[in-house]
């Protein structure tokens, strides 16, 4: 579970909530079907007419992903799993990978291996592998965009959702208590719709390009050390091209990771 996005809507929620208190609005007014029926089914309607059906029936995907903490292999084990392999090319041979491709678990440095295997060339492999990551992130970019167009059209169902109750609060005009509490509710939608499209629906967009750019990262760094084994580079050199791509933090535990892996070579011998 990412928590940082429940977190994040019980902030949001709680910022809306407590403010009106502290203005002295009564949050009994929130409770507004009205405004709720053209906001949500307002903007799942504008959804529907912006996207494909083969789109839209991703969405409860992209809440899983939204809500689930993305899995990725931790980048300080990716480069010394292929720092490994590297080692292993210079001493047996591009053909002795072929019997560590079952034990990988990720599809995308199995695959390259695969090709590695089959001979084909830098310029093939580093082709194929950028078609890969272009056709992942062409799919991520889409998956966001169905929230980034939530977020543009919801604020605007709102003005909308204003002036259908400023209409109605227009045949109360000879009742001034009535008209105090239609104008209010005419501006729930207005509320509920920038309330959404700003705190809801823009930043889960911008979450998911977040993810999508940290698994960019990732596969470009696993494909720079296929290269490298595919080269024949020796592994403190694929070693030095990987850790270009890593942060501070994973940096010093992949050092730490073969400190404590040298120790427990040398107490073993």
């Amino acid at each position: 579970m990412d928590y940082s996005v429940i977190v994040g809507i019980i902030l949001g929620i709680s910022a809306v909530v407590v403010g009106m208190i502290a203005k002295g609005a009564s949050i009994a007014v929130l409770i507004n079907p009205g405004a709720m029926i053209i906001i949500f089914v307002g903007t799942a309607a504008a959804i529907a007419n912006a996207f494909t059906l083969k789109e839209i029936k991703r969405i409860p995907t992209l809440f899983k992903v939204l809500f689930t903490e993305q899995k990725l292999y931790d980048p300080a084990s990716i480069i010394k799993l292929l720092e490994d392999l590297s080692r292993q090319v210079r001493k047996e041979g591009l053909l002795s990978l072929e019997a560590n491709i079952e034990e990988i678990n990720d599809p995308f440095i199995k695959k390259g291996l695969e090709m590695i295997v089959d001979g084909v060339n830098e310029q093939f492999l580093n082709d194929y592998m950028q078609t890969e990551i272009e056709m992942m992130e062409e799919r991520h970019h889409a998956g966001a965009l169905v929230f980034s167009q939530a977020g543009m059209y919801a604020p605007t169902l709102g003005v909308l959702g204003a002036v259908v109750g400023l209409i109605g609060a227009l045949g109360n005009l000879d009742d001034t208590e009535k008209l105090g509490h239609s104008i209010a509710a005419a501006f729930v939608a207005t509320l509920f719709g920038i309330f959404t499209g700003y705190v809801l629906w823009h930043p889960f967009a911008n979450k998911l390009k977040r993810k999508s750019s940290e698994e960019v990262i990732i596969k470009n760094m696993i494909l720079e050390g296929l290269i490298q084994i595919l080269n024949g580079s020796n592994p403190m050199q694929l070693k030095q091209k990987m850790m270009a791509f890593l942060n501070p933090q994973d940096r010093a535990r992949l050092e730490k990771m073969e400190m404590e892996s040298e120790i427990q070579s040398n107490e073993e011998e």
